[in-house]
């Protein structure tokens, strides 16, 4: 493997931070200590996934509440405008999919495509171009699932665990981008579980907690490199219908879910990952706790968009930010 030279290395990290202050909206009224609110979206929903391309978050899918049925629909929110706009619909309705960015281009995958509930899963994947608001079908995966967790490392999408008609997964398989082709990859050794969320960092990909009968802590990372899962510390708090977004850092922040039990709530609990220490620790509370949320991240500051601001079938327009302190030495 060849490694860059470390001034290169710095430069681009230094070049991201600059474009992170160039993209970011100028508001003297952030803080770290509180989420705050933004521009509310057109469509109230839930269920949905984003993933951000340069200074746009692309919200995709979910159930829209003035209809109560799947959606097709794809929002464009402008992070340094404040603006939302609608763009060019998904070629199929979706729910509870999943969202990934790779050069330039917007990819969802999986989901559910019943009108009405969580029936009908699907291995579908598509690819979003911007410049030509247009999209475009890609090979399906092996495995139809939805409420799963995927993320991108180098030219490859990690797709793991989710639920279809055979119940809850703990299989991995893989999308090469370059060769258009699907690979199975090893089952990972925590719970079998849905409603969880991926992330990518450092090379590895994060799985972590969900849901099955009820919700779980767990937490696992796969390493391309070696073929093989490592179990982590879990979370502090069970949870499930979360997001998760990685810092410019490399740290990785957990939030939203509901608790399943009677009488249960929206988590307001947010939940900070440094690869490095290999510990939790807690962040500021959301303002609006949700769950069927979606998540993206730009430098240090963590999206939460959209979901259900209540269990059940619940929806809403919100989104709001946290902008996360740099890493204490």
């Amino acid at each position: 493997m060849i490694r860059a030279p470390r001034a290169l290395l710095a430069g681009t990290i230094a070049l991201l931070a600059v474009v992170a202050v160039l993209v970011l909206p100028r508001d003297g009224g952030a803080r770290q200590d509180r989420w705050s609110a933004l521009p509310s979206a057109g469509l109230e929903r839930s269920e949905v996934a984003a993933a951000r391309v340069g200074r746009f978050i692309y919200v995709v899918g979910g159930f829209e509440r003035a209809s109560a049925l799947t959606s097709a629909a794809v929002e464009r929110y402008d992070i340094r405008r404040e603006r939302w706009t609608r763009v060019r619909d998904m070629p199929v309705g979706l729910n509870h999919p999943t969202a990934v960015a790779y050069r330039g281009a917007v990819y969802v995958h999986g989901g559910y495509e019943a009108e009405r509930g969580l029936t009908e899963p699907t291995g579908v994947l598509l690819r979003y171009e911007p410049g030509r608001n247009r999209w475009r079908r890609l090979p399906s995966s092996p495995t139809p699932r939805a409420a799963h967790a995927t993320a991108v490392i180098g030219h490859r999408l990690y797709v793991a665990a989710g639920a279809n008609d055979a119940g809850s997964l703990r299989t991995l398989e893989v999308y090469d981008f370059e060769r258009k082709r699907w690979s199975d990859g090893p089952s990972f050794p925590g719970p079998a579980r849905n409603h969880t969320t991926g992330v990518a960092s450092g090379g590895r990909f994060y799985v972590l907690a969900g849901r099955d009968a009820g919700n779980f802590t767990a937490a696992e990372r796969y390493d391309p490199r070696r073929r093989a899962w490592e179990r982590l510390p879990p979370l502090h708090t069970p949870r499930g219908g979360i997001a998760s977004v990685r810092l410019s850092d490399g740290r990785i922040v957990v939030f939203g879910g509901e608790r399943l039990e009677p009488g249960g709530t929206t988590i307001a609990e947010v939940e900070l990952f440094d690869p490095r220490s290999r510990r939790w620790r807690s962040l500021p509370d959301m303002r609006t706790p949700r769950h069927g949320l979606a998540g993206a991240a730009l430098g240090r500051r963590v999206f939460a968009i959209e979901g259900g601001p209540t269990p059940g079938f619940a929806f809403t327009r919100t989104i709001e930010f946290l902008d996360v302190p740099p890493r204490t030495r």
